[in-house]
């Protein structure tokens, strides 16, 4: 066991490193716990919410530590505790991972549709719509698990197109009157009829219910995951889970490795970042290096339901590199080391930031498609939820670009 020692010296051992470390990251977290069960048990509200974002912080830390420098501690009690981090992170951040989906994709249909589609506040707050109007929104509605999500208000349509149904293309051009210009130079005149509905047009029409698509199923998601993270926080296996937590903040079971010099943590953070250039070397960059990879869109746009292949090798670079992260943020806590530079810090966070962006936008388009297969939809309904699909595709091409140009550009330097 290595007791709690945060005035380190040139003679410490590896031991020591890890269990100052280990011990910081220990306190953050029983930090947090003590303010988000200081906000209450709704947790509803932004300090709940920032709590909770540091007790995932914290446990993720801790468990990726644990991951890289696992010959350095005791085995067994590692191996128990890693896993209860990473469900415990996990519940927690589904809450948050569909309240963001839910403002990201309602965000994405008003610029996409040039009218303004209601983003939900958390918290259960009003924001206008249109003239100035208020109308409450669902994004902090706590909902029955299993309940009947209610629903809500019926977008304005104008009383020149029906809500009830769509209306064909074939009709409206019939009806439309005649636009003077349209059609000339192909044998119409002026006297011609309009032509089809244009796509911003049908887009419009069904941004509103998408939208309120998207948000009963979000919300509905959103309400399981937090009845969830409730019942998760006041369980048996979360009470173990700080207990052990609370008594690594004093004492860290070590193994007999760790009595050596602080260079022996350097071989296994290398190993992280072999790791991390192994599946960075395994991804399209070249590929990805165009800002218009039609390819990967093909593949991005099919109708199967399954997860796209080709994002999880993205996924599992983002995880090898936050274990990278966090392996470097150890060796930075060694006495008299000697930093890589803030450039290669920069470079690692630009990087995640890419691939968090990435992650976000292709579970946005996944929650798209999702919604696009709601039985009885209408046909501008399921056209504007494949625009949404299309663009959020567009957005995980664009952060592969953004992840290839930082992290060549980078290595051409070293």
């Amino acid at each position: 066991m290595a007791r709690r020692n945060h005035e380190l010296t040139g003679s410490c051992s590896a031991g020591d490193v890890l269990a100052v470390h280990l011990q910081d990251r220990a306190t953050d977290f029983l930090r947090s716990l003590r303010l988000h069960r200081e906000a209450g048990p709704a947790g509803g509200g932004a300090a709940s919410a920032d709590a909770a974002a540091r007790l995932r912080r914290s446990a993720r830390r801790i468990s990726g530590t644990l991951h890289t420098f696992r010959p350095m501690l005791d085995r067994e009690w590692s191996d128990a505790l890693r896993p209860e981090l990473a469900w415990l992170s996990g519940t927690l951040a589904r809450e948050h991972a569909y309240g963001d989906r839910l403002e990201r994709l309602l965000a994405a249909l008003t610029r996409l549709s040039g009218t303004p589609v209601p983003v939900p506040v958390r918290g259960g707050a009003q924001v206008p719509v249109g003239g100035g109007a208020q109308v409450p929104v669902g994004g902090g509605a706590q909902v029955p698990v299993g309940g009947r999500v209610p629903a809500p208000p019926a977008p304005q349509v104008p009383a020149t197109v029906p809500a009830a149904a769509p209306v064909p293309a074939a009709a409206a051009a019939a009806a439309a009157p005649p636009v003077p210009g349209q059609g000339q130079g192909q044998g119409q005149g002026d006297g011609g009829r309009a032509g089809p509905v244009e796509p911003a047009g049908a887009l419009a029409l069904g941004a509103a219910k998408a939208g309120a698509l998207l948000e009963r199923q979000l919300n509905l998601a959103r309400t399981r995951a937090h009845s969830a993270a409730l019942q998760a926080l006041g369980s048996a296996r979360f009470h173990a889970v700080a207990d052990s937590v609370a008594l690594l903040a004093s004492e860290v079971p070590l193994a007999g490795a760790a009595a050596g010099p602080p260079s022996g943590l350097g071989p296994l953070a290398a190993e992280a970042g072999a790791r991390l250039l192994d599946a960075v070397g395994a991804l399209p960059l070249l590929r990805a290096g165009h800002p218009y990879n039609a390819e990967a869109l093909a593949h991005g746009l099919t109708a199967d339901p399954a997860p796209q292949p080709q994002d999880a090798p993205w996924h599992q670079v983002r995880l090898l590199l936050r274990l990278h992260r966090y392996a470097d943020e150890v060796l930075r806590s060694v006495p008299d080391a000697v930093p890589d530079g803030a450039g290669e810090g920069a470079r690692l966070l630009s990087a995640g930031h890419a691939l968090d962006r990435h992650r976000d936008a292709s579970e946005a388009a996944a929650a798209a498609s999702a919604a696009a297969r709601t039985p009885r939809i209408t046909p501008a309904t399921a056209y504007a939820l494949g625009v949404l699909h299309a663009d959020q595709r567009h957005e995980v091409e664009a952060a592969r670009y953004a992840f290839q140009r930082v992290w060549v550009r980078e290595e051409a330097r070293v």
